[in-house]
């Protein structure tokens, strides 16, 4: 059943994510490992807004 227009149920965020996810290969068995750790998605966001200031400031 599909939501009607204007819905206040639906998923909203204050900061939505990109519909195109950012994708890179890792080595085999990593995909696992990484999944097993607790809130790995939040924390691999964290790491990678770390890594791109630190390319800003060696720019710089």
């Amino acid at each position: 059943m599909p939501f009607k227009k204007d819905n206040k149920l639906g998923f909203t965020s204050s900061q939505p994510f990109d519909k195109n996810p950012v994708c890179f290969k890792v080595l085999p068995g990593i995909k696992d490992k990484l999944k097993a750790v607790p809130n790995w998605q939040e924390r691999l966001r964290e790491l990678v807004d770390r890594l791109i200031d630190e390319a800003k400031t060696e720019c710089d």
